[in-house]
């Protein structure tokens, strides 16, 4: 097994590139996107949501692949496939071959991001997986930070369409021989008897796949509404554009504290227990600011409680599957459950952009996300109910 240093450096590396290129970039280049193309806002947005659609749907043939070959193969020709994808993007000329290139990097993503990372530390490390994964999360919370002023720049500079071909090239050249170096995965060893990991046909029909899985999907659907429109909420809440900008970036530095956190204090609490707080995080942060959303005190208050349960919460995405159906079958399992989150990470935008259009926008947006946030607790209280029994597995 190759050191768990060597693993999370080159993972770190990867995963703040390819978030910064395939994720966080759009957000700056979609204006001048729109401009150079001459598409209308919700066709130019629409193309990112069926990314991730796309994302979404080759979640779990993708863990599969993971399971069987591990990631030094499929997250380098992730790689490949992301520069293929950014490198279209840049040179698209129309609605059509737009959609056929974030068709490509969606596919990217399934193959890159931090599902296909997670499985591969699984795989990579036989102990410690958990802190690993604590640890990469902790540096992909850099990705916005260092790629939205680059994007800024590059852009300033050289236009949208060079700044995705250098994104492109910067796959090809730095992650895809990051992922090649990875080294070989041992090959999954499926146990007998009671440490045996649960199989994903074993895992979908255990009903906690299925209420985990709608937790993390109501989760992620409120979260990714937030993320595009955010910024708009805070002004219709009242807020001046500059005081919703500056009290939206305290979310960043927030979710970097709750995977410092975690990692201090909660590395030996069990996954479940601390996804108890941070499920219940999120509706405690839309209920202040429900209550007093035109109170500046309420949106950083709101914005603090945000920023700590998403980013535990991507922690909990990796570990929470091992914890409850075991090693074995990591990959297709994470995938699966995945599957509906990134669905619902497609959905989450357009639903709000549709709530926020009408005159009782702000209030009607909040109340659906408030009541789609205590669902998503709910559903992840019953998951880990005592009454749902599971095979112990090593973790």
């Amino acid at each position: 097994m190759r050191r768990p240093s060597t693993t999370v450096g080159i993972l770190a590396v990867t995963q703040i590139v390819s978030w910064g290129s395939l994720y966080y970039a759009f957000t700056i280049l979609a204006p001048g996107i729109r401009r150079d193309l001459g598409l209308a806002p919700e066709v130019v947005f629409g193309a990112f949501s069926w990314a991730l659609l796309v994302a979404g749907l080759a979640a779990t043939p993708v863990g599969i692949l993971l399971d069987r070959y591990g990631g030094r193969a499929i997250m380098a020709g992730g790689s490949f496939l992301c520069f293929l994808g950014l490198a279209w993007l840049g040179r698209c000329t129309g609605a059509v071959s737009y959609y056929a290139a974030w068709t490509l990097v969606g596919l990217a993503m399934a193959l890159t991001l931090y599902e296909a990372a997670f499985a591969t530390i699984q795989r990579q490390l036989d102990s410690g997986a958990r802190q690993a994964m604590s640890t990469l999360t902790l540096f992909g919370g850099f990705a916005s930070t260092l790629f939205w002023p680059l994007t800024a720049w590059l852009q300033a500079s050289h236009g949208w369409r060079d700044t995705y071909l250098l994104y492109g090239i910067v796959q090809l050249a730095v992650c895809m021989p990051l992922h090649l170096g990875l080294g070989a995965s041992a090959p999954a060893v499926t146990r007998a008897g009671p440490a045996r990991g649960h199989t994903l046909a074993e895992a979908v029909r255990h009903p906690a796949f299925w209420t985990l899985a709608l937790a993390f999907a109501a989760n992620t659907c409120v979260f990714s509404a937030l993320a595009v429109h955010l910024i708009t909420l805070f002004e219709r809440l009242g807020q001046a554009r500059e005081t919703a900008v500056l009290l939206a970036a305290l979310i960043g530095p927030m979710q970097v504290a709750g995977r410092v956190g975690e990692m201090a204090f909660a590395r030996h609490t069990a996954p479940q227990t601390v996804g108890k707080v941070t499920f219940a995080l999120l509706p405690a942060g839309l209920a202040v600011i429900a209550l007093g959303g035109a109170q500046a005190w309420a949106v950083a208050a709101f914005c603090v409680l945000y920023g700590l349960s998403n980013g535990i919460l991507t922690i909990l995405r990796g570990s929470l599957p091992r914890a409850l159906f075991g090693r074995d079958h990591y990959g297709a399992i994470a995938g699966a459950m995945a599957g509906p989150a990134l669905l619902s990470k497609a959905a989450g935008p357009l639903i709000a952009a549709a709530l926020l259009g009408r005159a009782d926008g702000p209030a009607l947006l909040l109340a659906a996300l408030l009541a789609m946030s205590l669902a998503s607790l709910a559903f992840y209280l019953r998951a880990v109910a005592p009454d749902k029994t599971f095979d112990k597995h090593p973790a």
